[in-house]
């Protein structure tokens, strides 16, 4: 099936998405995880943590599903969870491809994902993703695209790519790094086949990185839909890890500052989509309350003061602890 199927007025909560990042494996590079998961994380624990947050995603309006090959066993919950509730149609997923897991279920893994994007890694990962979710897969990416990277010019690849989007799911790209920006803006520059190949992109975007804005704005202009995604920092815009300002802000508005974080992101016109890492459901309700929420353009503006040079906000993100 195709992404284009996602509507972001289907409900009041669509243009919040779910990522299972955070709970496909036992270990991540979010804040606090030791607080929001199971001290024995098996494979059954986090299992049925995953279907507690897509049920109370799915109840609340979510409609975008986002997962990867690198995240654990995600995808394999993910499918389970499809699978055991067949009524529920109304779902779109996204899952990406370039990352292979390698940590063997452990938080404390000296290596806990290779990158390759190549053609070989594609054949091999599309297989393993379609042998789990079959048709329920709307929307597949590359995952993590940089400058660097070769799936962007890599005739094999495209060759790949554009033959998935025939075949009627839709192809994206997820970008990471300080050069996110001319990473989208190559992607956008890429024609395959007569046309444009890629039908979204997500990226990195949060107050503290701001960065790739003007390069999402092309990208909507140019008629991609935008998936955002860290809008919390991996937690460092969430809780008492928050700046002093956004929890002044978020005490205004009686919400956490989890909520303030993503709904300025909303407040982005070319935002179409807004990604939730919720570990625990309490999250998610806090997260969720981003949707409700208008902030002042005053209270915006000073939002955007809290912006980091690219260069050093990946720096500090590269050193967060997988936990």
């Amino acid at each position: 099936m195709a992404f284009s199927r996602f509507s972001p007025d289907a409900t009041p909560a669509a243009r919040i998405g779910l990522g299972l990042a955070a709970v496909g494996r036992p270990g991540y590079i979010n804040l606090g995880r030791a607080a929001d998961l199971p001290a024995d994380r098996t494979v059954d624990a986090l299992r049925e943590r995953s279907h507690q947050l897509l049920d109370a995603a799915h109840a609340a309006g979510v409609r975008y599903l986002d997962t990867a090959r690198s995240y654990g066993r995600a995808e394999e919950f993910l499918a389970d969870w499809l699978r055991e509730r067949p009524a529920v149609r109304d779902v779109v997923v996204g899952s990406k491809w370039g990352y292979t897991y390698t940590a063997d279920w452990r938080s404390d893994a000296d290596t806990h994902e290779v990158k390759d994007h190549s053609a070989a890694t594609f054949d091999r990962q599309y297989a393993e993703s379609t042998a789990l979710l079959g048709d329920r897969l709307d929307l597949y990416q590359i995952h993590s695209v940089t400058p660097q990277s070769p799936a962007l010019t890599d005739p094999a690849v495209l060759e790949r790519l554009a033959g998935l989007r025939a075949a009627g799911v839709d192809v994206g790209l997820s970008t990471s790094g300080p050069a996110q920006a001319e990473a989208i803006r190559a992607a956008l520059a890429l024609r395959y086949g007569g046309g444009p190949l890629f039908r979204t992109v997500q990226s990195t975007f949060n107050v503290l990185e701001p960065s790739a804005g003007e390069a999402l704005a092309e990208a909507h202009a140019a008629g991609l839909t935008v998936i955002v995604k860290e809008g919390m920092a991996n937690g460092r815009l969430a809780g008492a890890a928050a700046p002093p300002v956004l929890r002044e802000i978020a005490g205004r508005y009686g919400t956490g500052p989890d909520a303030v974080a993503l709904a300025a992101v909303l407040h982005r016109p070319w935002a179409g989509i807004v990604l939730s890492g919720a570990a625990t459901v309490a999250q998610l309700t806090g997260n969720l309350a981003a949707a409700g929420l208008r902030l002042d353009p005053r209270d915006l503006a000073r939002l955007t003061e809290l912006a980091v040079p690219a260069q050093r906000y990946w720096a500090e993100r590269s050193a967060l602890p997988w936990s």
